[in-house]
């Protein structure tokens, strides 16, 4: 993915602040205006968004971000220094040691300071992706009205490399891909897309009905969840991360993951030291749980038994843990698990 210029322009040069105290109206007293003691710089370098295509009509765009303007030669990261701080004054200012107190504050999950940075995206995506996207209900959101306009006529259809088997051992979701190679898989999802099909031809009805004077809020709970909906969405730095650790997982939807993955690359030049100690602190590490580091501990001590107590094996017949600690120790080189019966818990 490549950040786009809707523009076409030639990317804006970073904004320097002004070197004397900005003037304000007359009759504003008891205000007291510092100018900035080093030149300031636009982090988005002085354009009006960054914006990323996900999908076949989808996108997702920056459009502003808190705190717009920085030192020069500094990043958006500089605000969570600075809050981080505030408790003993400035301390130290050198761009070495704000990225070893960002990567202690995440490492020791002190997450207020990375509140003092917000991000405002405008972001297009099918319906069924924005149900999800709004279970993360720590952000401002803001969403086209069905009520007020007519619906534009955009909808996700996937192709047929795209259409995925459901899963056997996850409810929610499709792992696999059918076989291109298998002729009934191919004419399975062959159905499928005809079945979408049929679906986005709904719109042309509703496009009849609303001309014939049904109310665009009742015209609309006809149209399918993969018509395009819009909305801007404002959300803390870390409440951000938190949406990107869930929504870049491989359990998460292909379709979701694809615009977590253009929100990460929208957002990690502007806290380019925040994102790496995400990424080492959260989202490519990995948490054990108290059984894991007994079942470890166990085995280090070279402690020997049967069932439960036995080298490496978690003392829980749940199924779900085992197979889950087997994934772990296969990550860390530790050795296979023999899980249990499938009457297992």
């Amino acid at each position: 993915m490549s950040l786009q210029n809707p523009s076409g322009m030639a990317e804006a040069k970073p904004t320097t602040a002004p070197a004397t105290p900005v003037s304000l109206p007359a009759g504003t007293p008891g205000i007291r205006v510092v100018p900035p003691s080093v030149p300031f710089r636009d982090v988005m370098a002085g354009a009006s968004r960054h914006e990323v295509k996900v999908l076949d009509h989808g996108f997702i765009a920056l459009v502003d971000a808190m705190p717009r303007l920085v030192p020069e030669g500094q990043t958006a990261d500089q605000a969570i220094v600075q809050a981080a701080r505030v408790s003993y004054g400035e301390g130290t200012k050198q761009v070495s040691e704000d990225r070893g107190l960002i990567r202690y504050l995440m490492r020791h999950r002190h997450s207020t300071p990375f509140e003092m940075v917000e991000f405002k995206f405008h972001v297009s995506m099918p319906i069924f992706i924005a149900r999800q996207w709004i279970r993360h209900r720590t952000a401002n959101v803001n969403e086209y009205s069905a009520r007020y306009s007519i619906v534009p006529d955009r909808f996700y259809i996937p192709t047929m490399e795209a259409v995925r088997r459901q899963s056997a051992s996850n409810r929610q979701g499709g792992e696999q891909n059918f076989d291109v190679s298998d002729a009934a898989q191919v004419k399975t999802a062959e159905d499928f897309l005809a079945y979408v099909g049929q679906v986005e031809s709904l719109y042309q009805q509703y496009l009849a009905l609303t001309a014939q004077g049904v109310s665009r809020e009742m015209a609309r709970i006809g149209l399918p969840v993969n018509v395009y909906t819009e909305w801007y969405w404002k959300c803390d730095l870390h409440n951000v991360m938190r949406f990107l650790s869930l929504r870049l997982d491989s359990h998460a939807q292909l379709e979701i993951r694809e615009y977590a993955a253009a929100m990460l690359s929208l957002i990690e030049p502007l806290v380019p030291m925040t994102v790496e100690a995400w990424r080492d602190y959260e989202f490519e590490s990995m948490r054990l749980t108290r059984l894991e580091i007994e079942a470890i501990r166990r085995s280090g001590a070279g402690a020997g038994g049967e069932g439960a107590g036995a080298v490496g094996d978690l003392a829980t017949s749940n199924r779900r843990e085992q197979a889950e600690w087997a994934a772990k120790r296969s990550v860390l080189g530790l050795g296979e698990v023999s899980l249990p019966s499938p009457t297992g818990g």
